[in-house]
Formats: structure tokens, sequence, C-alpha cells
């Protein structure tokens, strides 16, 4: 049978039924990350190829294409991801790739995390020859923003200009780091943030314990907490959240060496999400990511200058685009925290 949906995906997959009678040669999904995007494209990819759907819009499970895609061999799909990805069967193209990031390839060379023109390219042979069934042809891309430039360009070309019986299914987390030429030729489709009641629930049933803490930590996205909660990092995370609740230029130095030896992509998001609590409780008392750590966070800031914390942003966003090829990782993370250090004093 064909994978069943995450329950808040439910209301989307009806709207999207609407599409069917007219679709659009490409739809591009967008969300925030660890909400079940890819698995959500490939279930409607499965549906788009099945030839017995079923009334509400899902694949029938039992038909020969459905046993091709279940099988991983379907001849009239096609999916694109970063070799990262595909490094790791089963991997997730937006769900939780920071509690992944530390991963070591067995190879010598680390795998891209992006998607690179070859890739690309390589779609030319298969979408210039007919179906296997005459039904549709589907190219799945994720995470779209994984595209490099060149790989970007070569997609723009094949999207102005569609193969027939063709469709295209890409998936986003973050809409301003793909071509305003690609977004203005795809159907956009929002996927939504689950609502926290219907999270927790899903969580608790697949037997997470302390569900609520880690999803808070996650921003509300359920996959994402449940990939940080078997990637055994809640230990670097509270490390790391200890010298932020109490900096001082020693202990800085004493963590760095520890943390280096952590997912750094990682250790600079959950970082993000200390600085925006701290932002957010000084400017309205609310806390988002880290309710754990109220105390902490109340005292700090009353302490900082928003001037000061603006700019600790800044660079985290800044030290965020080169987290995955850092000089040094132990320079890395100590730069990280003293400029934390010097925001506080």
């Amino acid at each position: 049978m064909a994978k069943p949906l995450y329950p808040w995906h439910t209301q989307a997959w009806e709207q999207l039924q609407q599409l069917r009678e007219r679709m659009p040669h490409a739809i591009l999904f967008y969300g925030a990350e660890g909400t079940g995007k890819s698995d959500f494209i490939e279930t409607f990819a499965q549906s788009l190829l099945c030839e017995n759907v079923r009334a509400d819009g899902h694949a029938c499970g039992a038909c020969a294409s459905c046993g091709w895609f279940e099988q991983h061999n379907h001849p009239d799909y096609r999916r694109v991801r970063p070799e990262a990805l595909e490094d790791e069967p089963g991997a997730e193209g937006d769900e939780g790739a920071e509690a992944d990031s530390g991963k070591k390839s067995k190879s010598t060379k680390a795998p891209s995390k992006e998607i690179k023109i070859e890739q690309i390219r390589n779609l030319a042979d298969f979408m210039n020859i007919s179906t296997h069934r005459q039904g549709l042809r589907v190219v799945v891309v994720y995470p779209a923003e994984a595209l490099n430039t060149p790989a970007s360009n070569a997609l723009l070309k094949t999207l102005e200009e569609p193969p027939p019986g063709t469709v295209f299914l890409l998936a986003s987390n973050s809409l301003d780091r793909l071509l305003p030429t690609i977004l203005s030729r795809c159907r956009k489709f929002a996927l939504p943030m689950p609502d926290n009641a219907a999270a927790l629930k899903w969580l608790k049933e697949q037997g997470l314990a302390d569900a609520e803490s880690w999803l808070r930590e996650q921003g509300g996205a359920p996959l994402a907490a449940l990939v940080q909660s078997e990637s055994g990092s809640r230990e670097d995370m509270d490390a790391l959240l200890q010298v932020l609740a109490r900096p001082g230029v020693e202990g800085a130095l004493k963590a760095a060496d520890k943390l280096s030896k952590a997912p750094l992509a990682a250790l600079v998001s959950w970082q993000q999400r200390w600085l925006y609590d701290l932002l957010s409780y000084k400017l309205s008392g609310q806390i988002r990511y880290y309710p754990r750590y109220e105390k902490e966070l109340a005292v700090l800031a009353g302490k900082v200058h928003t001037a000061n914390l603006m700019r600790a942003i800044k660079g985290a966003n800044e030290r965020r685009a080169v987290a995955d090829h850092p000089l040094s990782a132990k320079l890395f993370v100590e730069d990280m925290l003293l400029d934390y250090t010097a925001c506080c004093a």
C-alpha cells in the first residue's frame, strides 16, 4: 500500500487534488524544515504515476506502477537530491538534516550537499524517451535550495521549455534561496506547520519521551524533533546552552574543545534559536525554543544591549553559511562562543 500521509497534511492533500484536472508542469512545495515535505511530494508522485488512483487521490498501491515505485525502480520517475542524502538510505531532504550533518562518509571525500549540474543534465535522456505506461513522467527535486548555480540555470532552461507529459515536483525549506526565475515558473503550494497538539500527539505515538521539549527546541517541526532525539546530540546541545546561559571567556574556551567534535551547523542553529529567545524575551517576555532556561534568559535579557544582540544574531547568520566548511572546527567554536560572550558583557 502507498505510504500514509502525516496527519497534519490531510487538508493540504485535499487542496492539492484540485490541481490535478489542470496539472501545472512544475509545483514548488514550500514550508518549514522538518515537517515532512519530501514524504508528501513522493506520495503525490506515486499517485500521479498510479494506474488506478483512488477517489481520494491516493495511489492504489496494487498496480504495476505502484509496485515499481515502491521498489524504487519506476522507469518514469526520477528523484534528484544531494549526494549526501543519497549516501544515507532513507534520509529525508527536509528532515532534521542538522542532526545527521556530523555523520562521516565511508569515502575519504565527503559527499556533496549540493545538487550539481550533472544531475540535471542526466535527466535529458530520461525526458526524451516515451513513457513506459503511456502516463506521466515525474521528476522530484529536493531540497531545491541545494541546487548550485549551474544546476539552477540548467533546471531553469528545462522549466522554460518543459517536455510534454512531464511534471516537476520541487520542495523547499527557504524560498528566498531560490532563483526568482525558477519561482516564477513553478506553481507554489504551501505546506503549513502542524499545530502543536497534532505534532505532540504524533511524537508521543512514536514513543518519544519528553516530546514537548524536543518539539519546542525544533521550533514545532515534529520530524526534526524526532530525528534530533535519535541523533544522540542532546548532550552537546545542553553543553552549549549551559555556556550560553552563563557566558564567560574561561567557560567558552573550555567548552570549545569538546563542542568542536559536534556537528558545527547544529551548534550554530542551536545558538541562533537561543539568540531568538533572548531577543524575544527582551522585547516581549516570550520564549519559543528553550522554556527550561527561562530564568537564565530573563537575567541575560536584562543585561544585554539590543544593538549588541542584533550584531550577535547577524554574526550567527553569517557563521551558519560557512559552518559546513570551517578551516578549523575548534577555532570556529571558540570564535562563536567568544563573540557571544562579548555581546553579553
